[in-house]
């Protein structure tokens, strides 16, 4: 018997099969940290059968006093910057890439609401960072619509997106 899925998990689902087949291809393997998303990219990463061969592991990294413990996100950059912003999710790409053997790396932090949010960053803005090992740390900024879920579910699916541009810019 065969679980139905909703058309946007069986969305995710495919773009996390095509990351795993693009990292599979490149000997190449994925960390992620996590914030907002709660460790549902990983989650999703994971449903994959044989993303053993590829997912190194995960950093859900909830609290800012886990971005720092567990990433190394910079105090000074928490308190300049928030924990929503281009700087923090460029250190927790950083840091992921330091505290693992991956190659290839995507980190997110955002307002999935209800609340949190204010007017120069309102409910639904949401930080993704991606490197590989050897290369920069591309940051962007995104505003999603809808409730938490939907916040959620839009910024996991921009993550898994935005591993699959990694590989287009090479």
């Amino acid at each position: 018997m065969s679980v139905q899925q909703h058309p946007a998990q069986q969305n995710l689902y495919e773009l996390a099969a095509q990351m795993g087949t693009a990292l599979r291809t490149r000997s190449q393997t994925l960390a992620i940290a996590e914030s907002c998303t709660g460790g549902w990219i990983s989650k999703v990463a994971t449903d994959v059968p044989g993303s053993s061969g590829w997912f190194e592991r995960g950093f859900v990294t909830y609290s800012n006093a886990a971005k720092s413990e567990l990433l190394g996100v910079r105090k000074e950059t928490l308190a300049s910057h928030g924990a929503v912003s281009a700087e923090v999710v460029a250190e927790m790409a950083s840091g992921a890439l330091e505290r693992s053997p991956a190659d290839v790396v995507v980190a997110v932090s955002g307002i999935a609401g209800p609340d949190g949010g204010t007017p120069d960053k309102p409910v639904g803005t949401v930080y993704l960072a991606w490197a590989l090992r050897e290369g920069p740390v591309h940051t962007e900024r995104r505003q999603f619509q809808g409730n938490r879920d939907q916040v959620r579910l839009e910024s996991v699916a921009a993550a898994l997106q935005g591993v699959l541009g990694v590989f287009a810019k090479e």
